[in-house]
This record gives C-alpha cells, sequence and structure tokens, in this order.
C-alpha cells in the first residue's frame, strides 16, 4: 500500500494499492529539475497549492498571450490578417505549449512521485498548472469580457479539479506523472467549454 496524496484542498490524502517507489536518498540535477517544474515554486506552500499552482497557471498564459499578441499584431497589417486569423493563430499556438506544457508535467509528475514515494505528491502542481492554462485559452481579446472570463475560468477549474467529472476521476488513477496530469487536462477542457459557452452566451444578451 501508498499513500495518495491530492494539491485539491478537499481531495483527502487516501491509501492506494499501487506501491510507489522507496524515497531516493542522493539527488541529481534531473531530480531537482522535475522538482522545480513538478512545483512550479508554489507547491511548497502550506496553505491551498493547488489554487496557488492555478494562480501560477493564470499568470503563464497572460504572460504568453501578451507575447504573442505582440508579435502577431505587429505582422498582421503585413500578412493581411483580420482580428479573427489573429486570435484563431494564437488559440493554436497556446494550446501547442498546452500540449508541450503536459508532457513536461507527466515526466517532472513522474519523477518528483518516485523521489517522494508517494503517488501525485501534495507538492506537484504542474497539473493545476496546465489545467488552468486550458482553462483561459477561449477568453478572447476584449477587456470588458477578459475580466470576468478570467474569474470564471479560475472558478470553474477549481469547481471540475476538486469535483472530477467523468472520465477525471477514472484517468487520476492512471500510472505516475500521466495519473497526476490527465484529471487536470480534463478539468481545464471541462472549464474551458464552460468558459466559451459563456462568452457566446453573453454576446446575445
Amino acid at each position: 500500500m501508498s499513500i495518495q496524496e491530492s494539491s485539491d484542498e478537499l481531495n483527502p490524502t487516501v491509501l492506494v494499492g499501487e506501491p510507489v517507489a522507496p524515497v531516493r536518498q542522493s539527488r541529481s540535477f534531473k531530480d531537482y529539475l522535475a522538482l522545480a517544474i513538478a512545483t512550479c515554486g508554489v507547491g511548497y506552500l502550506p496553505l491551498a497549492p493547488g489554487t496557488w499552482g492555478s494562480l501560477v497557471g493564470l499568470g503563464l498564459n497572460a504572460l504568453v498571450r501578451a507575447a504573442l499578441m505582440k508579435v502577431t499584431f505587429e505582422v498582421a497589417p503585413q500578412l493581411q490578417l483580420n482580428l479573427f486569423h489573429v486570435f484563431y493563430a494564437i488559440v493554436a499556438v497556446e494550446m501547442l505549449i498546452a500540449a508541450g506544457l503536459a508532457l513536461v508535467g507527466i515526466w517532472a509528475g513522474s519523477r518528483t512521485e518516485k523521489l517522494s514515494g508517494k503517488k501525485d505528491p501534495r507538492k506537484v502542481v504542474i497539473d493545476e498548472v496546465v489545467g488552468q492554462y486550458i482553462a483561459v485559452i477561449p477568453i478572447p481579446f476584449m477587456i470588458d469580457v477578459a475580466w470576468w472570463s478570467v474569474i470564471l475560468a479560475f472558478i470553474l477549474f477549481r469547481f471540475f479539479d476538486i469535483v472530477k467529472p467523468y472520465p477525471a476521476r477514472k484517468l487520476e488513477s492512471l500510472e505516475s506523472g500521466l495519473g497526476i496530469m490527465a484529471d487536470d487536462i480534463v478539468a481545464g477542457v471541462y472549464a474551458a467549454i464552460g468558459v466559451a459557452i459563456v462568452v457566446v452566451v453573453s454576446w446575445f444578451i
């Protein structure tokens, strides 16, 4: 038997059947790198690490979107791109970045799990970072819509991350980093769909 922790505040620590490799005493550079990625600098905070991870995801998306908007708006006149072209181009790049972050998170989560000797250690928040990053991708550029859409995306992601609707709960049982990341990716997708629906509905109200 092994201990399964969780960075989700309302999901308690439980005993699981899958054994986790013993904690390694000596650590390599890759071990420290994995810990840095997995915890994102906030995983060691004593209170609500999952929520802090979500806030990191929001900040990361804001930085990435700002950089992408700067580049695309500079080249848009030369390429004769309109606002819709720019938006879809940015969304496509953000989705590619999310996929890359998920792959890195699987590696970092798996390595951190072995280092800690616990399944889904509480300090691992890269899953919340990626899930929240996904949740805000559909938010449009308009400031009057963006500010409340960000709040909505945060609330919806935290809700789905804690409740874990199908198939999130089932995917959580997958091995190592894949199980750590999968349920939060599902929660992020659910939240993104919810945000997109509410934004579209708001245009007709």
